[in-house]
């Protein structure tokens, strides 16, 4: 089965240097019938003015993912970290017993785009950490490719959750397709461009959910960006 999450259905926040869409319940909105997808619990598709940012706030027990689509974020945490996250480059925080951060926009001169992405942990209490790494283009480029799993398989960022965060950029007319394990889930984001998903046509900013599916195919109908979670 395969459910569609528009992209213009989707929540909003709109502040000035902050434009927000909200794929599930997030802050002021609220949407009983969007309050996650298993594990994942929130996708924030982000736009942030240049030298604009969130100034610091706590999080804990929850892994947290920062994923550029354009710009760059710089990021600062309680743990001591300082970097700025660039596009091809995963960032994770797991939050764990508690921690505090800022993001602001790197550039004062462009916006960043981004997505920010909760996956709830396999378990409460984790000691925070952090973990940021760069994907070659050749490991997204016409595949999709692993940029998050709980056992670091194809150089892969560590989750404490059994998630898997593969992410695809496909030229026009390519077809992708990963397989979905028994009692397993699936969601895909369309980040940029056009795709088709196991005959359901997506634009960008839409969604989808994919249960009792066998696997996920993903044809590029124009040049496109995706992000695919594979879920127990």
């Amino acid at each position: 089965m395969i459910t569609r999450r528009p992209a213009d259905e989707r929540g909003r926040t709109a502040i000035g240097w902050l434009d927000s869409r909200h794929t599930f319940s997030f802050g002021e909105y609220y949407d009983p019938a969007h309050m996650g997808f298993r594990q994942l619990r929130v996708i924030n598709e982000d736009w942030v003015q240049p030298g604009e940012g969130f100034g610091t706030h706590p999080h804990r027990d929850m892994e947290i993912l920062t994923w550029i689509v354009e710009g760059s974020l710089q990021h600062k945490d309680s743990m001591g970290t300082g970097s700025v996250i660039r596009p091809g480059e995963a960032q994770i925080m797991s939050a764990g017993t508690g921690i505090t951060h800022s993001e602001y926009n790197h550039s004062s001169v462009e916006p960043v785009h981004l997505l920010q992405i909760w996956i709830q942990p396999e378990r409460r209490g984790i000691t925070p950490r952090y973990d940021q790494r760069a994907f070659a283009d050749a490991h997204m480029r016409d595949r999709l490719g692993v940029v998050v799993s709980p056992d670091e398989r194809d150089g892969s960022i560590k989750i404490y959750q059994d998630a898997v965060v593969l992410v695809g950029r496909l030229g026009a007319g390519v077809c992708a397709e990963h397989p979905v394990g028994a009692g397993r889930a699936a969601w895909l984001q369309v980040v940029k461009g056009a795709v088709t998903a196991n005959g359901g046509a997506l634009a960008p900013g839409d969604g989808a959910a994919f249960t009792a599916e066998r696997a996920v195919a993903v044809e590029a109908r124009t040049p496109a960006e995706v992000l695919l979670f594979d879920l127990a």
